[in-house]
């Protein structure tokens, strides 16, 4: 047993090692990120070549996801363009309150003629479950210089905020779908949730931001944190911030994102040199946390798959994300080919993970059905919105440039 552990250990090691000596060269590729580490963890699986035998449990992969996500959404918040986010903020605000309800009533719609043997909670649970966007997985596209500002930071934060808004939705559905609440306490339930969710993670995101932000900065300037320490205090605030909101109820991943806008907006002090450090932690941990999936994920919902499965799926992807942003972009002025822009680029990833784990321990009716097809919708995100991620904004950033940068 020692031996196997020991194993695995030097083959996961071995591809981390060969990534990172490549990586910057892949990144400029349609075969980067985690598409590479999914398909290899699925390569070095038992369903394969047999080289990795771990057996992930659903409890270890939802912590690794959660911290990894929690890690990137404190970054990514960090490194936003507030300029430039007050100039659009209508745009993410109408994606957030308008796109995102539209997403699960769309889904709903769709789950309710794919799965005629789904409840109507386990049919909500699983449009819910998808109807957040990865900012893990949208890096690509919000790093790329070809895209104009207002869209990266728009695509930035609605991804950041999406998950944490869905959390209360999620628990509304699951509370209901095992029969914890009645539905004339439904209302209440809610307002509960929502405002324990929201509320707290946003007032420990604010506290965190401030309090950690200055300390960084007081600390910086004295010449207290230098050498290795300087990749400790970003990922240390960022975990801080989310066990914490996670401890009182709140949403950690709220937390996460709020705290480092506040961290980035108040802190130009040896700021880039902080985050840079934290972000070799994130995209280390997101390489282990897609292996880990890639490893286990095909396996376990191959039996179960279908064309129900891959239909819902491409749907998800495609209409019932596309749709909503088109519908919540009305009167925004943006030209169709952003719009569709930023319909396509909505990845599922680590949010719809952690959703999935949780649904999956309540032992519903129809959890096989709603977990092979979270997993097969996000095991699809990662090719498709892999392989099109740097073609696109290319393309896309073109276009925008030869109509005078009107987007």
């Amino acid at each position: 047993m020692e031996n196997l552990e020991y194993s695995n250990l030097a083959i996961i090691a071995a591809f981390a090692f060969s990534y990172s000596l490549v990586a910057s060269r892949l990144e400029q590729s349609r075969f980067n990120g985690a598409l590479v580490y999914v398909l290899v963890g699925f390569l070095c699986s038992n369903q394969i070549f047999g080289w990795v035998d771990i057996q992930i449990g659903g409890e270890s992969l939802k912590t690794l996801a959660e911290l990894t996500l929690a890690l990137v959404l404190f970054t990514d918040s960090a490194n936003t363009n507030l300029v430039t986010l007050r100039r659009i903020e209508a745009v993410p605000i109408r994606l957030l309150l308008i796109g995102l309800p539209l997403t699960i009533v769309f889904g709903f719609g769709m789950g309710s003629l794919f799965f005629e043997e789904l409840g109507f909670f386990e049919i909500a649970l699983l449009a819910t479950m998808l109807a957040p966007t990865d900012a893990a997985l949208g890096k690509a596209v919000v790093t790329n210089q070809a895209v104009p500002d207002s869209i990266r930071e728009s695509l930035n934060v609605e991804s950041g905020l999406n998950d944490g808004i869905c959390v209360p939705v999620l628990l509304f559905f699951l509370a209901l779908a095992v029969g914890d609440k009645e539905s004339s306490h439904a209302a209440e339930l809610m307002a509960t949730l929502s405002a324990q969710a929201i509320g707290i993670g946003s007032l420990v995101g604010v506290l965190g931001g401030l309090l950690g932000g200055r300390l960084v900065r007081y600390c910086s300037e004295r010449q207290w944190v230098t050498g290795s320490w300087i990749q400790i205090p970003v990922i240390a605030l960022a975990l801080l911030c989310f066990a914490t909101s996670q401890w009182l109820d709140g949403s950690g991943f709220i937390a996460c994102f709020v705290a480092g806008l506040i961290f980035g907006g108040s802190g130009k002090h040896k700021k880039q040199e902080f985050l840079d450090a934290a972000e070799g932690i994130g995209d280390s941990m997101a390489l282990v946390t897609w292996f880990a999936f890639g490893v286990a994920a095909i396996g376990l919902t191959w039996q179960h798959l279908d064309w129900r499965v891959i239909g819902y799926a491409l749907s998800s992807l495609t209409i019932i994300r596309i749709v909503p942003v088109f519908i919540s972009s009305i009167g925004l002025n943006l030209r169709w080919d952003t719009k569709l822009f930023m319909g396509w680029f909505g990845p599922r990833g680590l949010a719809s993970i952690v959703f999935v784990v949780l649904v999956q321990d309540e032992m519903l009716p129809g959890s096989t059905t709603l977990v092979t097809t979270v997993t097969w919708t996000i095991l699809l995100s990662v090719l498709l919105h892999g392989l099109s991620a740097n073609p696109l904004s290319r393309r896309y950033g073109a276009r925008i440039s030869e109509n005078g940068g009107v987007i």
